[in-house]
């Protein structure tokens, strides 16, 4: 579980594919684009970076992505479960509790929060030769003892 419930989503976007699975709560990024407004066009993929360097932020993932046999079982609609290759919710503007967070940093509140390895949100912009380049929002908490921390996302940022 990498978000609780306790969150404010003020603007989401559906506009993106996701073709791999994928927990939520991570900030993922531009994989490819399609042509014009490209709503349906399964070419808008997201993805989560395994190195953020020179990537745009989309948002945070509020779905579960995940690949099951559907004639065997269905979609856990309760965890907002989606399957592989479908669009996805992001978070482009509120706050969520997410434990996304890189486990060798301890945020404060008020830092700004950026984009890091693997959709994992981070306090310094470069950390251990991971390039976050991308702020994505503000830490509004520090980490609980479960790794949890309140963020609040605020895209796009302009640079």
């Amino acid at each position: 579980m990498a978000l609780k419930g306790d969150r404010y989503e003020a603007q989401t976007d559906v506009s993106f594919f996701m073709d791999e699975t994928a927990e939520r709560g991570g900030v993922v990024v531009i994989s490819t684009v399609g042509s014009g407004v490209a709503m349906d066009q399964s070419a808008s993929l997201a993805t989560y970076a395994a190195t953020p360097s020179g990537t745009v932020p989309l948002g945070l993932l509020l779905n579960d992505v995940v690949n099951i046999d559907q004639t065997r079982q269905h979609i856990n609609w309760h965890k907002d479960e989606v399957q592989q290759g479908s669009k996805v919710a992001l978070l482009t503007e509120g706050w969520v509790v997410t434990n996304r967070v890189r486990p060798d940093i301890t945020p404060t509140a008020g830092q700004i929060a950026y984009v890091g390895p693997s959709g994992y949100l981070q306090n310094v912009r470069n950390a251990d030769s991971t390039d976050a380049v991308a702020t994505v929002g503000r830490f509004l908490s520090t980490k609980d003892e479960d790794g949890y921390a309140k963020v609040y996302i605020h895209l796009p940022t302009m640079a």
